[in-house]
């Protein structure tokens, strides 16, 4: 009877299902089995919390205790998109002290934001510049364990990062007495919930340090309490509101728990709050703006009654019904029907991805290439990234993190357009390093680059594409138009050849000079591609195509090669193969075809031949997080798939992937996202395919050890 019934049961999942079908993916499973799980102190395994617009990053009590054991690793940071700050300006720099003159044959001068080497008032005020603003850290928020306590008094360690419900779990013993900590963010809000359990009594630190301005650090100066401050204007039996004051900044914290307990200033600006029983549950949020209409403005007068806050329970179930619905309702790839032995670790990567994104690179300004867990680039971000750090997003059915973003580029065209206008350009510049103010932050590379051009373009495609709708098409269509006016007007006609030039650019490959830069390979294809969805824009708008655009496609430059049929790093570089400076950082060269789609530009069996000699012979130590995927894009493209899998995996340090799921680079750049970034989007293109490819998962190899199965991805172009 038993084997009659099993034999029916398999017989009705086979109609339901059908031969070619599979069962759905089981996502709890898929996405548990790969909750970080954290034994130890150890510099590079903090774990994070947060929403795309805030995150707060702890060490293994699940709050910040010891700070000073990850400074130097991947620091317990909490930062917010609105958090920045800028030292005094004694001097009055503005952004044209930063400005030179340079002359690429366009029969003008183009001022640049620039780094200066030699001493003077430009020098100074592009430093100035650069490392105004910065990101804060907005408050170290650890157990008050005593002066004297050290992490080695630790023991029994045992956290979980919980991917499904976005709870850090952490249990561990401190003296003899067990602790219980769980800790989450809010989806909606700047804030964090923590619920800790300990006999102890111990008590919860609030501890805010001034910012240090540094290129890439933790944001914390712990020796200038002298110049911020921390006043609580607001306080009851059960909150308390602090603002705080550093130089022109204010911002304000406020504290609410649950159940007796006391907040007393411990020192300037530190607070501890101890709990009267064997459990406190506080919340603690973060904001610009005063939540109190009408606050005191000193000591003498403090209010006696503090805003609510969501509890403990109400934020954790909060942050539970968010992850569960993010992970029900996005795409999904399952690697554990594969037999190939990589398989399980590639889908950690992916799976750990995916949450690290949501939390630090979707939120309402482009992201740091941290994220919101340490400063780089003094926690400005960097145009020429955010394809990196988003186009994922609507392949995996989250267009609505990269629409949340993309309408910060709305509020920023002014100031785009005025590097355009500046240098003789139509339409909009978009900058590369800068903060949310939009302001060009002076570099001798950065300003010169002009990859991240053509980014809002394809971003604004793909998005259109997982939702195409008229809402979109207004909201983009302008932009895209603007951008696409920069594009034509920043190409050269070459009337002795009858073809369309780029000069006077650093290209992606960021080793090769601006002044001696000309037709580098993967922006020329970009701007053949960028431009041509800028027409079918217009078209989907009801407008004309332009003919000077169609012109310019039509006659941009083919790729440049040589006598092997290799393409070249740029067409002056005709030493690409013989010089090491052609053949480290990036080997952007094969972003021509994989991130691009072929076109009659390129020759796919050079484009071949390239891939095979940059795989063999590339200073592969001298390359980026990203240059990994999009290495497998472009021989997933080429019908290379044991490549592409190969490139995901390749065994480099910076192709590193922490316990986190943080893809790790060097000791200055202990995560970075974009290398996270690059793997979803070039997964989903070896699963989905792209315009044209009908062939199911494209990207892996036939050999029988590939049974990838995915739900809900969208190709690429």
């Amino acid at each position: 009877m038993k084997k009659v019934f099993l034999s029916l049961f398999s017989f009705i999942a086979l109609i339901a299902y059908g031969a070619n079908k599979q069962a759905p993916i089981d996502r709890e499973a898929l996405v548990t089995r790969h909750n970080p799980h954290v034994k130890a102190f150890e510099r590079l395994s903090s774990l994070s919390v947060g929403n795309g617009e805030f995150a707060y990053t702890v060490d293994a009590t699940g709050l910040q205790t010891f700070p000073e054991i990850y400074k130097e690793g991947v620091p317990l940071g909490t930062q917010s998109q609105w958090g920045w700050h800028s030292f005094a300006n004694p001097d009055h720099f503005v952004p044209d002290d930063a400005l030179k003159d340079y002359d690429f044959g366009r029969g003008r001068k183009e001022p640049y934001s620039v780094q200066f080497n030699e001493p003077g008032r430009p020098h100074d005020a592009a430093n100035w510049l650069r490392a105004n603003s910065h990101r804060l850290h907005l408050g170290i928020v650890g157990l008050e364990l005593g002066d004297q306590a050290k992490a080695s008094d630790i023991k029994s360690i045992d956290q979980v990062l919980n991917l499904w419900k976005g709870v850090v779990n952490s249990h561990f013993v401190w003296k003899g007495y067990t602790f219980d900590v769980a800790t989450v963010c809010h989806p909606q809000m700047d804030m964090i919930s923590a619920s800790v359990t300990s006999k102890s009594h111990t008590g919860i630190k609030f501890q805010f340090p001034y910012p240090t301005g540094g290129h890439s650090d933790d944001a914390c100066d712990w020796n200038a309490n002298d110049k911020h401050s921390s006043e609580i204007i607001a306080q009851s039996a059960s909150g308390v509101v602090i603002k705080r004051v550093l130089d022109a900044t204010t911002y304000y914290v406020t504290i609410r728990w649950e159940g007796k307990a006391v907040l007393k200033e411990k020192s300037k600006n530190y607070f501890v709050l101890t709990p009267s029983s064997d459990r406190i549950a506080f919340s603690c949020q973060f904001s610009a703006y005063n939540p109190i209409l009408g606050a005191a403005k000193s000591k003498a007068v403090v209010q006696s009654s503090t805003p609510s806050l969501p509890s403990f329970a109400v934020t954790a179930n909060a942050s539970a019904n968010y992850w569960t619905a993010f992970w029900k309702n996005g795409a999904a790839v399952d690697f554990s029907h594969c037999t190939d032995p990589r398989a399980k670790e590639l889908e950690r990567r992916v799976v750990q991805s995916q949450y690290l994104l949501a939390i630090q690179s979707a939120g309402t300004t482009p992201p740091q290439e941290t994220g919101l867990t340490y400063n780089s680039w003094f926690g400005k971000f960097h145009l020429e990234m955010i394809w990196w750090h988003q186009a994922w997003q609507p392949l995996w059915k989250h267009g609505k993190l990269l629409d949340r973003t993309l309408k910060w580029y709305e509020t920023v065209e002014p100031i785009a357009r005025g590097i355009a206008k500046r240098q003789g350009f139509d339409g909009v510049r978009w900058m590369k390093m800068t903060d949310p103010s939009g302001l060009e932050a002076p570099s001798k590379v950065g300003s010169f680059l002009i990859w991240q051009q053509p980014h809002l373009i394809y971003l604004a495609e793909l998005l259109y594409r997982s939702n195409p709708s008229e809402k979109i098409l207004k909201k983009y269509n302008r932009l895209i138009q603007e951008t696409a006016e920069f594009m034509y007007s920043f190409a050269t006609y070459d009337k002795a050849n009858d073809r369309y030039i780029l000069k006077g650019a650093i290209p992606a490959q960021e080793t090769l000079r601006a002044s001696e830069t000309v037709n580098p390979p993967f922006e020329l294809s970009y701007w053949h591609f960028a431009l041509e969805v800028a027409q079918k824009w217009r078209e989907r708008s009801g407008e004309p195509r332009l003919k000077a655009w169609d012109e310019m496609i039509a006659k941009m430059s083919p790729l440049a090669y040589n006598e092997d049929h290799l393409y070249l790093a740029a067409e002056t570089a005709l030493d690409t193969y013989k010089d090491v400076r052609f053949t480290s950082d990036h080997m952007a060269v094969l972003g021509a075809v994989g991130i691009l789609p072929l076109t009659n530009q390129t020759r796919p069996d050079y484009m071949k031949n390239t891939l095979h000699w940059i795989w063999d012979n590339w200073n592969w130590d001298q390359t980026w997080g990203w240059d990994y995927p999009m290495t497998a894009m472009n021989a997933a493209r080429l019908g290379e798939p044991e490549k592409a899998v190969g490139a995901l995996l390749m065994d480099k340090r910076t192709n590193t992937y922490l316990i986190s799921g943080h893809n790790y680079q060097d000791e200055r750049l202990r995560i970075y996202l974009p290398g996270n970034g690059g793997l979803l989007t070039a997964v989903a293109m070896m699963c989905a395919g792209w315009d044209g490819c009908k062939e199911k998962n494209p990207g892996f190899p036939k050999d029988g050890k590939w049974d990838v199965r995915w739900e809900g991805l969208q190709p690429i172009p």
